[in-house]
């Protein structure tokens, strides 16, 4: 884990964002300043500069490629419960100015106040400041594509397709903010997915894999990446020979790692303020409740060092934290941004995250995961007279207000008589979020985190996340199949 701060970091912003537009810190006091003469608030300026890229490989070429450079700033004033924002994705003291006045529609039931002077926030950093799209020449680039495809296909002769990506990020973020606060974060983000396509007797069946960070190219050694390649034919060559599988309700038991998307997704976004400050989640003014089955503690940690849905600071300039939203059954408390912590007279809990300059910041999660519990994975299967081992998860979607989901299986299993038996193929899993709480009976000393692959979207907006959980056992959850 990096020792650097933020201090470097923001000295790293100012270089790339300001000084070649000729800003600098009392050219930011002022368009703070006049904002904050229009009765607002709160207010805050967010820069960001990001390279990104991707290259995919299929048929053993690189058929697609992608690079991007962006940078801009967004603009923000706050009043009361109202928000006015605009955002130029040229920097420069005009542009700025003409944003700051673009929010003057909320002034009317703002305070009067002044901006403050400038302080720096200092914060450990959680992941060192590499650029990854320089740490590989492209020629690199593609060799690892093709030794990705190559291992994947000297697994089994049954794998007659292989499609791989990579992708890389460099982003730095500034944040300046009307009560004086001025903090940035210097992020690197890289991903590797590889599908698989496996034929067998006339049958077609795929696997994925993958996994990243926050680190450069050089964490996918071949060792890495044979790893990903072995799961992704495993999964395929399983559900070559999966049988349909079957419906209705039964004991369901979910692997860790991954399969904690469902908690992600049925759970974690009814946890978030903004749909508990509006009353719209199923987990709203239920704080101090019992709200799940005892030894269910969940936590959202944006502070891991090197995860995905890490960061040093959040959109707003503040240090992300370790938030335990549920302890033992009980509700304790939400994943917060600045506004509504504040119109919830709750702490803030470093979630405010955007997708980019050109977004408002929202609460969203970071690393959320389930803590373990006491029972070895095996005891759990072999309590399951009859039921479902859902190994790995495909997609899902989830309604916030019900708290109903529907997921797929991309790889699953019938439990027979406390034994795993025979792969399943087309099995979803139905339910509600905060009854599927109620309903979890055992909770395994196995949780994981996922291999980084995460990217949660909210309100048109994409942020990349992690998800973790031990292996789980529920009663009663309804599978919807293909035979009764």
């Amino acid at each position: 884990m990096s020792t650097r701060t933020d201090q470097s970091h923001l000295e790293t912003a100012q270089e790339l964002l300001l000084r070649p537009t000729g800003i600098d810190t009392s050219s930011l006091q002022e368009v703070l300043g006049q904002m904050m003469s229009h009765q607002v608030d709160y207010a805050d300026l967010y820069f960001q500069y990001s390279r990104s890229e991707s290259w995919g490989l299929e048929e053993g070429q690189v058929k697609s490629g992608n690079f991007s450079i962006d940078q801009g700033v967004g603009v923000r004033a706050i009043s009361g419960e109202k928000t006015a924002f605009a955002y130029s994705d040229d920097i420069n003291l005009p542009a700025l100015l003409e944003a700051a006045n673009a929010t003057r529609s909320i002034a009317a039931l703002g305070t009067e106040q002044t901006g403050k002077t400038v302080l720096t926030r200092q914060t450990p950093s959680l992941y060192l400041p590499q650029d990854p799209i320089a740490s590989l020449s492209a020629d690199a680039k593609v060799k690892l594509l093709e030794r990705l495809e190559q291992f994947a296909k000297q697994i089994d002769t049954r794998v007659t397709q292989v499609m791989a990506s990579i992708a890389g990020e460099y982003e730095v973020v500034m944040v300046a903010r009307s009560d004086g606060l001025m903090a940035a974060d210097v992020r690197p983000l890289v991903r590797i997915s590889v599908q698989v396509i496996a034929e067998h007797n006339g049958r077609r069946e795929q696997g994925s894999s993958g996994g990243g960070g926050r680190f450069d190219y050089s964490y996918f050694t071949d060792e890495v990446l044979h790893d990903y390649a072995q799961k992704a034919v495993h999964q395929a060559l399983v559900n070559l020979d999966a049988r349909p599988a079957p419906a209705g309700s039964m004991t369901v038991v979910l692997g860790a790692g991954w399969p904690g998307i469902l908690l992600h997704e049925a759970i974690g976004h009814g946890l978030e303020g903004d749909f508990n400050r509006k009353g719209s989640s199923a987990f709203s003014g239920m704080i101090g409740k019992q709200v799940a089955a005892k030894g269910i503690t969940i936590v959202d940690d944006g502070t891991i060092a090197d995860r995905r849905g890490s960061l040093s600071m959040d959109d707003e300039g503040n240090p992300t934290n370790r938030t335990v939203l549920i302890e033992d059954g009980i509700l304790r408390g939400y994943i917060q941004d600045g506004l509504n912590a504040r119109l919830m007279g709750m702490p803030l809990t470093g979630n405010a995250r955007r997708e980019s300059y050109a977004h408002i910041p929202m609460p969203r999660m970071t690393n959320t995961y389930m803590m373990n519990g006491d029972k070895d994975p095996q005891e759990i299967i072999k309590s399951v007279k009859k039921g479902l081992y859902a190994a790995n998860f495909g997609g899902g979607q989830v309604d916030i207000t019900s708290g109903k989901f529907v997921f797929s299986a991309a790889e699953a299993y019938m439990i027979e008589d406390g034994k795993i038996t025979y792969p399943v193929k087309g099995a979803t899993l139905i339910g509600n979020g905060p009854d599927v709480l109620t309903r979890v009976s055992m909770i395994g000393n196995d949780m994981a985190l996922d291999s980084g692959v995460g990217t949660c979207g909210k309100e048109g907006q994409s942020v990349p996340v992690g998800v973790g959980q031990p292996t789980l056992k529920i009663d009663g959850l309804t599978v919807g199949g293909t035979v009764e």
